[in-house]
């Protein structure tokens, strides 16, 4: 009997200090987010991330990546990708595992793709935006003569295969890059494609050149040259001609573009062309506009395309000086892109702390978490302008935070004071003082008050941003 007292003892106080050590440990846990508060660290952890990195480069062009900054309250991860091509070359015909949204920077582009089954070519010019869907293939080229290419694009790895930032699979292609086809090996394809086995093997080793190749004379004469001269108008009746097995006017020969329009089937010329046309931002009105700059949104129902991607587009124009009023995001994670001039972008946290203070220039890649209040201010030196995505196509209601259009004025004024521990009176003072909307004339740039100490106004001059580089990316075009 007395060892059944004892055992059960012992039992109880193992359980007691189990439950003991416990609490400690869930007491410990309650306490953390008290000591470091609520997404303090978790949201410095998603805004740090590395440089672009290159993932395809010849002599004739470029494509470096941003990667998508990890954690956990991204919702929706988007890479930032960044092509160059040389003048007079092209991105050869690929599908991705991502879907992509061009943006043309600078330069002109010509990008032909497929879209429901039909072969499709869209010019682009400065300011055009045109989406790509994941598994459609698609070609980039630069016809310009003295002019680089520069694009910006959305990688959205959604539907991605998890290798990497994203898979490329190349349709054209030899030993560099190598095409999808070459894996079959050339008596499979002989049969495939009704060709003798010796003419699939020289076929399937002709192009060494790379992802990006030059098509002029001057550079290598490759089987992409002659392709890139025919005129727009005859360039689907020629690859059609090649479908159907007619010679071309000079020696009948495959390739390359042959082998690709087998595979797709070009439809009639004259059947009307079904694809969305590309969509320029520079050319729209502004959705909102006044003394201090202007934004546009694209959603949408604006470019109906952008649904198939489930992504939004912005560009903003800041004046010297001015600031978007702080605001939040309420569905999407925004990425953005520096365009031009120097500014500053300010990320606040949940539990009120600075996540980011950083000075932001020409080619800097920054995001800003769902849900997190963030405000951006240009510099006095000049305008700043950013472009970016956003990780939703749904219209994105920006909640701002000071302003005329302040939710704060939407708020009942009497819950509003006893929040603040203030009175109606001088709550309602304080949010009407700002009698501008969405872009506000900036503090630090605005003139000095008449008889201002000439001391203060040398250390208001002499104010320098705070540049957090780890936050941020930088692409500069050279």
């Amino acid at each position: 009997m007395g060892k059944w007292v004892i055992s059960f003892l012992l039992l109880s106080l193992v359980v007691c200090d189990g439950l003991t050590v416990a609490e400690k440990e869930g007491s410990r846990e309650r306490e953390r987010p008290e000591e470091e508060g609520e997404g303090a660290g978790r949201s410095e952890e998603c805004l740090l991330s590395s440089d672009s990195k290159p993932v395809m480069k010849t002599d004739a062009g470029e494509m470096r990546v941003v990667r998508s900054l990890g954690g956990r309250i991204i919702e929706k991860p988007l890479h930032i990708g960044f092509i160059t091509m040389e003048p007079n070359t092209l991105f050869v015909p690929q599908y991705l595992d991502s879907s992509l949204i061009l943006f043309v920077r600078r330069g002109e582009a010509r990008v032909g793709y497929i879209y429901k089954d039909e072969m499709v070519e869209r010019r682009l010019k400065i300011g055009d935006v045109l989406p790509i869907l994941a598994g459609s293939t698609f070609y980039i080229l630069n016809p310009g003569e003295g002019q680089r290419l520069h694009i910006i694009c959305s990688i959205d790895p959604t539907e991605s295969l998890k290798f990497g930032t994203f898979q490329s699979f190349f349709i054209g292609g030899g030993t560099n890059p190598p095409s999808i086809l070459a894996g079959f090996g050339p008596e499979t394809l002989s049969t495939a494609f009704n060709v003798s086995v010796s003419k699939m093997r020289r076929f399937l080793r002709r192009q060494q050149e790379g992802p990006f190749v030059y098509v002029t004379e001057s550079h290598a004469p490759s089987i992409w040259t002659k392709f890139s001269q025919i005129h727009e108008q005859d360039r689907l009746k020629h690859l059609k001609g090649m479908v159907q097995g007619e010679p071309p006017e000079e020696k009948a020969e495959w390739s390359w573009w042959k082998l690709y329009n087998k595979i797709f089937r070009i439809e009639d010329e004259n059947k009307k062309d079904k694809a969305p046309d590309s969509y320029n931002l520079y050319k729209e009105k502004p959705d909102f506009r006044n003394d201090y700059g202007w934004s546009i949104a694209l959603d949408e129902s604006d470019c109906g395309a952008l649904k198939d991607t489930d992504t939004g587009i912005y560009l903003v124009n800041l004046t010297a000086g001015s600031m978007m009023a702080p605001h939040v995001n309420p569905i999407a994670t925004e990425y953005g892109i520096v365009l031009r001039g120097i500014g500053r972008i300010k990320i606040v946290n949940p539990n009120g702390s600075l996540a980011m203070d950083a000075k932001v220039k020409e080619g800097d890649v920054f995001c800003v978490p769902r849900y997190f209040a963030f405000c951006q201010i240009a510099s006095r030196s000049g305008p700043l302008e950013f472009f970016g995505f956003t990780t939703s196509s749904r219209k994105n209601r920006p909640q701002f935070l000071a302003g005329a259009n302040s939710l704060l004025h939407t708020l009942n004024t009497q819950e509003l004071a006893a929040a603040f521990g203030v009175s109606k009176e001088r709550i309602r003072s304080f949010i009407d003082a700002q009698r501008e909307a969405v872009i506000l004339p900036s503090p630090e740039a605005a003139p000095p008050e008449a008889g201002a100490d000439d001391d203060d106004e040398k250390k208001k001059k002499n104010v320098k941003f705070e540049a957090v580089p780890k936050v941020i990316k930088n692409y500069i075009w050279e």
